[in-house]
């Protein structure tokens, strides 16, 4: 881990919590990297700081002087709780590391997490992606239909992203698993208690599977997270497929609902008769049925493609102090 990592890691990071200690929320460290990009300085510079300093320097309250003493004086308890969970096979990408998703950075402003709890191949994150979504409670229908429309895209070279939930979000992992394309799980409870599966586990060892969330890895549900890792879904996909939603409420609806006016990605809709789906179409969602191609290219904007030539990366590139920093766009 890089010293600007390692920075974002203390600050931010909710391992190693104890009473006093609050770590910083996106915003808030947005907040606190702008001051410093306004001073042409990195992150790594609050690993020297003095309480005085971040007075001084940033202009900081008494009160956020203690509470920034007190998220660095964590420092060697971090250093080795960060280190039996990498003995796990997770890792903690932040903002500062070159593995952090693009697209969330580009789509979602300052709402972009500063970090994100690991495991798999963060390489994954640069593969076109469709987002599959939908209720926790199935019929045979809901099943045929997820399924088959991962065969489609998937014969078109788009991944899965999805929640990690049961229900769809594990039917279509599975699905994606079955036809050989990568899948990328954004969870919004325990990242140790997912990794119990024997075949998730094997995907993560073939470099096919990956999870992330910004919950810590022991964490349990949470619905504010459940909300959030919605967008993150949608952020970082292609466009993405609605298979049944309640109407006006759960985190389906919740999502959908969102990006149709936010337009992260393209959304897509199975057109059948539950009303959740029916209304998610009149909002403006593409109605898709089972003679749908898969084809989510021509609804895209700006979304890589799987023909496209990726941009090389070199794990571990320090980047610099701008990409940081959420983009000025859309949040």
């Amino acid at each position: 881990m890089n010293r600007n990592a390692e920075a974002i890691t203390l600050f931010c990071s909710h391992l190693c919590v104890t009473d006093g200690i609050l770590p910083l929320e996106a915003k808030e460290w947005s907040i606190l990297a702008e001051k410093l990009l306004s001073l042409k300085l990195k992150p790594e510079y609050l690993l020297d700081f003095e309480r005085q300093d971040y007075i001084e320097q940033i202009n900081a309250t008494d009160e956020e002087a203690d509470r920034y003493m007190r998220l660095l004086e964590r420092s060697g308890s971090l250093r080795f709780e960060i280190s039996r969970y990498e003995d796990m096979g997770i890792r903690i990408v932040t903002r500062a590391d070159s593995e952090y998703p693009r697209q969330l950075k580009k789509r979602l402003g300052s709402t972009c997490p500063p970090l994100f709890y690991a495991a798999g191949d963060p390489g994954l994150l640069n593969q076109a992606t469709v987002g599959y979504v939908g209720s926790r409670s199935v019929d045979p229908g809901d099943v045929e239909f997820t399924r088959q429309t991962v065969a489609k895209t998937a014969s078109r070279g788009y991944g899965v992203v999805s929640g990690g939930a049961k229900g769809i979000d594990s039917i279509s992992a599975s699905a994606a698993m079955e036809a050989g394309v990568p899948v990328i799980e954004y969870l919004a409870d325990s990242m140790l208690r997912k990794m119990r599966d024997s075949e998730l586990i094997r995907g993560i060892r073939d470099g096919r599977v990956l999870l992330m969330s910004v919950v810590i890895p022991t964490a349990g549900f949470n619905v504010g997270v459940a909300m959030m890792r919605n967008r993150y879904i949608y952020a970082q996909s292609s466009g993405t497929v609605v298979i049944r939603s309640d109407k006006g409420k759960g985190g389906t609806w919740a999502g959908a609902t969102e990006d149709l006016k936010k337009q992260w990605c393209p959304v897509f809709c199975r057109d059948c008769d539950y009303p959740g789906n029916r209304e998610l179409i009149r909002l403006g969602a593409i109605p898709v049925t089972d003679e749908w191609d898969g084809d989510v290219e021509v609804r895209l904007n700006d979304a890589p493609h799987p023909s496209e030539e990726q941009e090389p990366e070199q794990r571990g590139e320090q980047l610099n102090m701008l990409d940081m920093l959420p983009p000025s766009g859309k949040s």
